[in-house]
């Protein structure tokens, strides 16, 4: 089987910290993958923003369940897009999120994303997002969606290059 992930950088927080950014992304994969595990300081959802889009064109369209009920929920014109959501990221460690990024450096489409997330005490979602923009992304940016909660010291956030096959 080909090696297609190529590890961009790892941050592992020595301390609550309120936003994780990977920056200087290089060009030259086809997709991302953003690993993340750990927890915040309080029931929270995580936010992404792409180099430092702060504008009202984000998206995000959100399946939700715990094992004994579903939700759905759609976030239109927002400042940022939503990944694990419900506070599934609790103080605790025990929360993980995965974010697909396809087509992150093609400046002739906007960009989307797929997220799975899950803390086994709560539940589990599966997100898709847009960013209405079609600048190629050089910087990721993770904070507190909801309520700027910090992320736990000990959460651990990975980037992953997909090369063409």
């Amino acid at each position: 089987m080909a090696k297609t992930y190529e590890a961009i950088s790892t941050t592992t927080l020595g301390s609550n910290t309120a936003s994780v950014t990977f920056s200087s992304i290089p060009s030259t994969y086809t997709d991302l993958v953003v690993v993340m595990n750990g927890g915040c300081t309080a029931a929270e959802s995580i936010g992404i923003r792409f180099n430092s889009d702060s504008g009202s064109n984000y998206s995000s369209t959100i399946l939700a369940g715990s094992g004994s009920s579903a939700s759905s929920g759609r976030n239109s014109s927002q400042t940022g897009m939503v990944t694990a959501t419900n506070g599934y990221w609790t103080n605790d460690l025990n929360s993980n999120s995965i974010l697909f990024v396809q087509s992150y450096a093609n400046t002739n489409v906007y960009k989307t994303a797929l997220s799975r997330s899950n803390n086994a005490g709560i539940g589990l979602d599966a997100i898709v997002g847009l960013w209405r923009s079609t600048s190629a992304i050089n910087t990721i940016y993770l904070y507190g969606f909801y309520s700027g909660h910090s992320f736990k010291s000990g959460s651990t956030f990975s980037l992953f290059g997909v090369k063409a096959a």
